[in-house]
């Protein structure tokens, strides 16, 4: 059942166009007219009526008008009227093409809308164009070339420039979106529908701004799991956050958090209008790299050193050819060609040296893509070269980009490029880094694929103990947490640190330190200062019992006359960390607007701000995120054997991360963190020092229940609804839900289920799952749906008596939520030996229980009328069925929640 409420909006097969009357100036003539070119230029496949709203008549003609869509290009004034005449008509959507429309206006304008059954695109909209349909329904311009790719902009000014831009390069559209601010369909709407059409191979998206972080990630992440998404975003570099209580937060800046958020997307951000389109256009290629290697083959020295300036520039490493590969390909090369480092093939080079070379890197192991770079020279053929690239096979296996340099003689060889469809650029740094929205595509698809839990698997912290230290913190209407305090909390979840005593008076300082243990360290404990070190209120390295009496009472002095105003509970005292060789890290948490919290990790010690060394990740982290947050890192470089010191303990290191995670995922109240320096060296890693800031959160006590981690931009794998059930005969099953490493076995229970059951689920005939419509059925978004698998144990015996245990999937339940947010759509299948064995009732029961605990008022679904084992499981469950209007071969089921 597509319920998807923008396939009216963007398929009309009828539409009704409102426009002022021309002799009124306030009526948005010039949109109007532009509405009515577009549409005689254009060929619009469906049917069109163009209404002058006040023209005598008009509403008599209405009388016997209906349409999908209706265009609105009024005045103000006059938009509520055309969309309660648009509802009346019985047009499922509308576009309101204005500017400048206020938040309270488009407001009303919406609940209108929403009220007259109309979905609304804009206010504050240029309109849309969908190519492939003749239709332009938008004031951007002339109608957009079709094409593969979808553009989805925040800026009306953005949009027209991107249009006129294509139409000189060749670059087609299936869908072009203006969005822009208080409109009501919005980025995260646009991508759920790009994601799902079949015209779409790519998207492009230029934004300014995000209203929801978990309704944007979870559109984003679903649709750059079907299509490549590229990102350009304005507002790079705005100002830090000054009010930040904690280093984290003050060296971490908005802009920082995004890349993150985008990288943990799948998606591929660039940082330039010209930019956005050369990474969709190779990104729509559908290349895989599974490396970040780049080969360069070239015929001049120079521009190959560019390229290689810039792949170093860029984080990519250069593509080298394997010693076998290159002793292969040498004879066949001219004499002064060069393998070492670039696939240098001199001046003498001819299109087979071009092809021979190539086809060498295309098959080396060492090599993850190429660039064929040209440049003219006296008797070289530009286009027969660039015709020896495009003769090559393909699919290719790599990625294979082209740098002709120069302009009037290379004119001819780049139309040839183009019709191969090899992705060419005027400049060896332009094609790098095309190269390197490939990489990037790759290595984010590797995170988009991680979806942890909440809670890792190691100890069960002590999150009630967290929560009481938290609320006392809070009672006292503060917000900072004491080092004693914060490093009670970071015990409750097992986070190593050092063992720190307070000591109230000089001789308590004496005595704790003498019983830890020399050297100490004291510093200040106060809830009114944020860092101690501002008001000299940290000494290291007391090496004796005088010394820390004298140093308590020097330090108490010299904290009361630089911050008087401070409240002081007394110094801590504690044992120094002796690692010579140790390395200092940090690792921190801060809270961002619009994303929420985010993991920060990086060097650390006293020169945090100088160094201003900062990776980051949103949690839930898993051990492959923490690593890879580990190796963004530029104290990454560090941790292994350096200068003399043995290697950390990168696991004791990556178990912190996942710790802070625990924490962050657990406990809403959270602001910043500030866990520095842990010292990590080969026999573990400890926390030295740490701060923390809270503050009061609506989700402090449930917010790990029901629509439970609001905070989280990205919704944890619900690892609570795993259940374990009973089978017939003593042995048992698991349910669960869905994982991305599942497909494998989701396919196998496809293939193995009977013609019928196959046809009962998907009514269709294929033998197993297409990859995306796999893929799209493990790597699920929690938070708009949800499947539950059951499983069951395998167990073999090999002939020399091994036991051989393996997982299969026997069953699946599903629900998608409907776009109304209010109702979702559910489907079922079980193996067919498994049939009868109550796995069926089980997995709906279960499905129905999630559906609810998420807060969805209704679940429905469609069932084939000669389907009575499921017929016959719904109607026991409680639902109603139904005959379906729009098919009499369905039957429509549903179940108030």
């Amino acid at each position: 059942m597509d319920k998807h409420f923008l396939t009216p909006l963007f398929a009309p097969a009828s539409i009704v166009a409102f426009v002022g009357h021309t002799d009124d100036p306030g009526g948005h003539a010039p949109a109007g007219r532009t509405l009515r070119e577009a549409f005689r230029a254009d060929r619009f496949d469906g049917t069109l009526r163009f209404l002058d709203v006040r023209t005598k008549g008009t509403l008599e003609e209405l009388s016997q008008t209906h349409a999908d869509l209706a265009l609105i290009a009024l005045a103000p004034r006059d938009v509520a009227a055309a969309l309660e005449i648009a509802g009346r008509i019985g047009c499922s959507a509308a576009v309101v093409m204005s500017s400048g429309i206020g938040a309270d206006q488009a407001d009303q304008w919406r609940k209108i809308a929403r009220r007259e059954g109309v979905h609304l695109l804009g206010p504050n909209s240029l309109g849309f164009q969908r190519p492939l349909l003749h239709l332009n329904a938008s004031v951007a311009g002339p109608l957009a070339k079709a094409g593969p790719l979808a553009l989805v902009s925040q800026s009306g000014a953005l949009t027209a420039s991107m249009l006129d831009w294509a139409r000189q390069n060749g670059v087609g559209f299936s869908s072009v979106v203006s969005l822009g601010p208080h409109t009501s369909v919005d980025i995260p709407q646009v991508l759920d529908f790009l994601a799902n059409d079949q015209a779409t191979h790519s998207i492009i998206v230029y934004l300014e701004g995000i209203a929801d972080a978990r309704r944007f990630m979870s559109a984003l992440r679903s649709a750059s799991h079907a299509k490549p998404v590229v990102v350009l975003k304005a507002g790079r570099k705005p100002a830090g956050n000054e009010a930040a209580q904690t280093h984290s937060a003050a060296i971490v800046g908005s802009d920082d958090v995004f890349d993150a958020a985008l990288r943990r997307a799948g998606a591929v951000r660039v940082r330039s209008f010209v930019e956005l389109f050369s990474a969709a256009k190779c990104l729509a290629s559908r290349y895989r790299p599974v490396g970040k290697r780049l080969a360069v083959v070239t015929n001049g020295g120079g521009p190959g050193v560019l390229a290689a300036d810039w792949i170093n520039e860029i984080g990519l490493d250069l593509g080298k050819l394997s010693a076998p590969a290159q002793r292969l390909l040498q004879p066949t090369l001219p004499p002064l060609a060069s393998l070492a480092d670039l696939i240098d093939l001199s001046e003498d080079a001819t299109p087979a040296h071009y092809r021979a070379a190539i086809d060498a890197a295309s098959a080396d192991s060492q090599v993850d893509g190429v660039l064929a770079i040209f440049s003219p020279k006296a008797g070289a053929d530009a286009a027969a070269t660039a015709k020896a690239l495009a003769d090559i096979p393909r699919p290719m296996n790599k990625p294979l980009l082209s740098c002709w340099m120069g302009d009037s003689s290379v004119g001819k060889a780049r139309t040839v490029l183009a019709d191969a469809t090899i992705p060419s650029f005027r400049t060896p740094e332009a094609a790098v880094g095309a190269f390197g929205n490939i990489a990037a595509f790759y290595q984010n698809q590797q995170l988009l694929q991680q979806t942890p839990p909440p809670l890792s698997e190691m100890a069960k912290p002590d999150i009630e103990g967290a929560r009481l230290l938290i609320e006392s913190v809070l009672a006292e209407r503060r917000r900072v947490l004491t080092e004693m305090e914060s490093k009670s909390l970071l015990s409750s979840f097992h986070i190593p640190i050092t063992r720190t005593l307070l000591a109230r008076s000089a001789n308590e300082a004496m005595m704790i330190a003498t019983q830890l243990g020399f050297p100490v360290a004291l510093k200040i404990d106060s809830p009114d200062i944020p860092h101690k070190s501002d008001v000299e209120g940290v000494a290291l390295n007391v090496l004796n019992g005088t010394s820390a009496r004298d140093t308590y009472i020097e330090m108490m002095e010299r904290v009361t006359r630089l911050a008087p105003e401070a409240r002081i509970n007394g110094v801590t005292v504690q044992k120094m960390v002796r690692a010579r060789r140790g390395r200092e890290i940090y690792v921190g948490m801060v809270t961002d607007q619009p994303f929420g919290p985010v993991i920060v990790f990086g060097a650390g010690g006293t020169m945090i701000e100088l160094l201003n060394d900062r990776a980051m990740e949103l949690p839930p982290l898993n051990q492959f995120l923490a690593r890879r947050l580990i190796e963004r890192s530029r104290v990454a470089e560090t941790l292994g054997e350096w200068r003399g010191a043995n290697a950390v303990d990168m696991e004791a290191l990556e178990h912190v991360l996942l710790r802070v995670s625990e924490m962050v995922c657990e406990l809403p109240e959270l602001r910043e963190m500030d866990i520095n320096p842990i010292i990590v060296d080969e026999s573990g890693a400890i926390s030295v020092d740490a701060r923390i800031v809270v503050d009061s959160s609506t989700q402090a006590v449930a917010g790990h229940v029901g629509n439970g981690y609001q905070h989280l931009a990205i919704m944890p794998y619900p690892a609570r609804y795993r259940r374990e059930w009973p089978l017939p005969g003593g042995s048992t099953y698991i349910v669960r839900p869905v994982h991305p490493n599942d497909a494998q076995m989701l396919q196998a229970l496809v293939q193995g289920l009977s013609p019928e059951s196959r046809w009962f689920r998907f009514v269709s005939r294929f033998h197993e799952l297409p990859p995306s419509m796999l893929s799209r059925f493990t790597l699920i978004d929690y938070d708009r749906e949800m499947a539950l698998v059951a499983v069951v144990l395998d167990r073999s015996i090999t002939p020399d008596g091994t036991v051989l245990e393996s997982e299969r999937i026997v069953g699946v339940s599903r629900y998608i939520t409907n776009p109304d947010q209010t109702s979702c759509e559910f489907s079922l299948v079980v193996a067919d030996e498994f049939s009868g064995k109550g796995i069926g009732s089980r997995l709906m029961e279960s499905i129905i229980d999630v559906a609810r605990d998420k807060g969805l008022a209704e679940i429905d679904g469609l069932v084939l009328a000669n389907n009575p084992d499921m017929l016959k499981l719904v109607r026991r469950l409680g639902f109603s069925v139904k005959p379906f209007p729009e098919d009499p071969d369905f039957r429509l089921v549903t179940y108030m929640l």
